[in-house]
């Protein structure tokens, strides 16, 4: 199982366990549609691999358990054998009932395999005298509240969308040839906060939290919390570096071309004064033209 999977499958049976009392060995309902599409997908596995492969990697240890050498058994005592390995602890219980097994019955040419596979779980009292169909068999089981803690293992998208309308119903079903354990339902979430708010030793009360305010305040705890929420002061932006901005200076051949520039492009040209011989001329030959 890849472990971005893993991690999900493991988020949320920690959600069931913590909020509706799942507990291992897990007790997983299926139906024909499933066995069909695992027998389509896998022909030559077994269905106990398929579905063991979400819980396998969570429930086994990666390391050695002590175990105290009082609760070891006794290699001498005729009931050694009885004891069940951690590995037959954590292993879900697959289940279906005779309702199912009959309907699967019905079209054993189609299915004869996932028939086969049905037979080789253990078969759960359902109560029914008369055989019904499997959905209608499936939907009595798992009650309003689920307390038998039931995972349900279908294919069936009509029975999905009815269980998911209640809360604390896991649904399995094969994507492709992976098994996948849905996210819980928003009705399922929505149950899990209604036991949490319900719940008085969870919140405390206003007066408790200003009790415990003032208590901190007392032993100086308060203050050391604020000292720590304090942020570092802004950078504040600081004048540019002067030696930077400094002007580009001018280069002594450049400084012609500048006022050649102002007298092209239309600025006011500075005025020359005439010497007096020239001005005494222009007014001599004025005179003689009138």
């Amino acid at each position: 199982m890849k472990i971005t999977r893993y991690k999900k499958v493991q988020k949320y049976l920690k959600f069931y366990y913590n909020n509706f009392g799942f507990h291992e060995p897990y007790q997983v309902l299926l139906d024909g549609t499933f066995c069909f599409a695992a027998f389509k997908f896998r022909r030559n596995g077994r269905l106990i691999d398929i579905v063991d492969d979400e819980w396998r990697a969570e429930q086994l240890p990666h390391e050695d358990i002590l175990v105290p050498l009082e609760e070891l058994p006794d290699p001498e005592a005729d009931s050694a054998d009885s004891h069940l390995t951690l590995k037959e602890q954590s292993m879900p219980k697959l289940l279906t009932t005779r309702c199912i097994i009959i309907e699967t019955e019905k079209i054993a040419k189609k299915t004869h395999g996932a028939l086969t596979i049905l037979k080789q779980f253990g078969i759960h009292e359902c109560g029914h005298k008369e055989p019904i169909s499997g959905s209608n068999c499936i939907r009595s089981m798992i009650t309003k509240r689920n307390e038998k803690h039931y995972i349900l293992a279908s294919q069936d998208r009509d029975l999905q969308n009815i269980l998911r309308e209640k809360a604390g119903v896991p649904l399995l079903y094969l994507h492709n040839k992976s098994p996948t354990l849905e996210k819980p339902s928003k009705v399922s979430y929505a149950k899990a906060g209604q036991t949490l708010e319900a719940d008085p030793h969870i919140f405390i009360s206003e007066t408790q939290n200003e009790a415990l305010k003032s208590m901190k305040i007392a032993l100086g705890v308060e203050d050391t919390a604020e000292k720590k929420k304090r942020h570092m002061k802004k950078k504040k932006p600081h004048n540019p570096n002067p030696l930077s901005c400094k002007k580009k200076k001018k280069k002594p051949g450049n400084i012609g071309k500048e006022h050649q520039k102002g007298a092209t492009e239309g600025g006011a040209r500075k005025k020359k004064k005439l010497p007096k011989y020239l001005k005494e001329q222009l007014k001599a030959s004025v005179g003689n033209s009138i």
